[in-house]
């Protein structure tokens, strides 16, 4: 076996490292199974944004299921496992699966951006057609920046601890054709996406603060008012989750770009690498925490095997876990439409 394949660590955090993402691979899969689950149970009634909320459940479960086994499987052998072939598939699924998250979060800041600020006539452009379209788009598009490595723009590799592969990093020290490919992605794939995601959201928010400066008599709609507080503040941790996970991995690869691989000790590139993989057991803990409607369905779902699956304490409510995200438009037109009842009942 290849030197690079060998494990750096020591065998204990070998195993600490394959019972975490053992731990993260199946919360992964039973939580946004639990989200999968509950679209299909009301697809009838899926708004055409939701499904951008799908669309990255699926992926998450993609990067759980065609990554995380081999790395578990690495992690307890202390050596990566398929040389040269598995190690390109998994940087290629962990490409793939992560741009199409992050464009997916930008997409959904944007179409949450356009329905809060937008009328209803205009809103209801925004089609299934039109949203499958885009989820397509995002798909070719990150299957597109996953291959350019292996058709020689860019390079696949063994991350610096041995028991993981991504993008060869520290190939780029000396490569102008490496470096023009991380300056690329990192713009296309990162930059402008959290930027457009950061711009959107602190327009919903100079909205919502608005719509609560027209509120005249906050007693008659405390819960519009917190509806529209509540799906905003979900969004941006679903977004914030993500973006926060990674930071951390791409100032490691960063700093593998402009400095030796060995200048890091082995175990400060696998905890980034650790902490990133698990973005994808987030949302559906977000989608527990803020809708009650989701915890009574979680409550609901059966197994095969006829148990349960419980996280949490459940009760009744009208919302839905994932219609919430895009309902801000109508909120903010109850705001409006009660304003004007009070000016109204204020001239008889």
């Amino acid at each position: 076996m290849e030197e690079q394949y060998i494990s750096k660590l020591h065998p204990v955090v070998d195993y600490g490292a394959g019972v975490f993402l053992l731990i993260i691979a199946i919360l992964t899969i039973l939580g946004n199974s639990a989200v999968l689950a509950t679209a299909v149970k009301r697809s009838s009634l899926l708004k055409s944004p939701e499904l951008l909320t799908v669309n990255l459940a699926v992926a998450d479960i993609g990067m759980a299921i065609s990554m995380y086994p081999l790395a578990i499987a690495s992690a307890w052998n202390h050596a990566w496992l398929g040389g040269d072939a598995s190690c390109m598939y998994y940087a290629l699924m962990g490409f793939l699966f992560g741009v199409c998250s992050m464009m997916t979060l930008c997409a959904m800041a944007v179409i949450r951006f356009l329905v809060t600020n937008s009328s209803k006539s205009n809103s209801n452009k925004i089609t299934k057609n039109t949203v499958c379209i885009l989820i397509t788009f995002i798909w070719l598009y990150s299957l597109l920046w996953a291959i350019l490595p292996l058709v020689g723009w860019g390079y696949y590799g063994p991350e610096p601890f041995g028991i993981s592969c991504t993008i060869a990093w520290s190939k780029f020290h000396n490569s102008s054709n490496g470096f023009s490919f991380i300056l690329s992605m990192f713009l296309l794939c990162t930059v402008l996406p959290a930027l457009t995601i950061v711009a959107c959201y602190l327009g919903i928010a100079w909205k919502i603060h608005k719509a609560y400066q027209e509120i005249q008599n906050i007693d008659r709609i405390p819960n519009a008012a917190k509806l529209e507080k509540k799906l905003t503040l979900m969004a941006v941790l679903i977004s914030v989750g993500f973006l926060s996970s990674w930071t951390p991995y791409a100032a490691a690869s960063f700093w593998s770009i402009f400095n030796s691989s060995d200048s890091l000790q082995p175990i400060v590139t696998l905890l980034p690498c650790l902490f990133a993989k698990s973005s994808t057991a987030y949302n559906p803990f977000i989608y527990y925490i803020f809708s009650k409607t989701f915890r009574r369905e979680i409550k609901q779902l059966q197994c095969c095997c006829s148990w349960r699956v419980h996280f949490f304490s459940t009760d009744n409510s009208a919302e839905n876990p994932v219609s919430m995200m895009w309902s801000g438009r109508d909120t903010i037109r109850l705001s409006s439409a009660t304003k004007v009842e009070n000016q109204g009942d204020a001239t008889r």
